[in-house]
């Protein structure tokens, strides 16, 4: 079994986009998940080539350098997480990320935080502000039901946190996106 790992794959239409690729060109594979692909067998150059070259036009690419998989491991954590639409109760980044990477939490949040430019923990609070924005914009829930659904202790605290990041309101951002339709 051989892994690949690739950026930029975020849903599963990311993964059918690879799994075509794939098939297209007769390349064995076991499974394809977000950020990854375990092939059968390792590639020869010139097929891992073509691969790349097509999985590029698609908007991937593929992640040679470790710290930069790392990065891209966690960031596919987040992104399953969020697919959910519900953030486990006391969620704790570290322990999350460790059930999944078992590698020392420490290294991962300085390789992330230099890499990145902002700590894990910002990073996940920009994906949940994002949340909240997609539901804001589809109006199919309340605020108090998107604070539960990501886990804030409370509807001021969302609130608190939204506008430090957006410089607004939600329902200043609400009304906003209104106007913009």
């Amino acid at each position: 079994m051989v892994d690949i790992m690739i950026k930029n794959m975020v849903c599963p239409r990311c993964i059918m986009a690879v799994e075509n690729v794939l098939n297209q060109q007769k390349i064995g594979f076991e499974k394809v998940e977000l950020g990854k692909v375990r092939l059968n067998a390792e590639m020869d150059k010139a097929t891992f080539e073509v691969f790349e070259t097509e999985i590029e036009k698609l908007g991937f690419e593929i992640l040679k350098d470790r710290d930069v998989q790392r990065i891209e491991k966690i960031k596919n954590l987040f992104t399953l997480l969020f697919q959910k639409e519900e953030i486990p109760s006391g969620l704790n980044i570290s322990t999350y990320i460790n059930s999944h990477i078992p590698e020392d939490y420490s290294m991962l949040s300085h390789l992330f935080s230099s890499m990145e430019g902002i700590t894990i923990e910002k990073y996940f609070i920009s994906l949940k502000i994002e949340k909240v924005k997609e539901w804001l914009f589809y109006e199919e829930l309340t605020l108090s039901e998107m604070a539960y659904k990501l886990d804030y202790s409370s509807v001021q605290h969302l609130s608190s946190q939204f506008k430090k990041i957006t410089g607004m309101t939600p329902s200043e951002y609400r009304k906003l996106r209104k106007r913009e339709i």
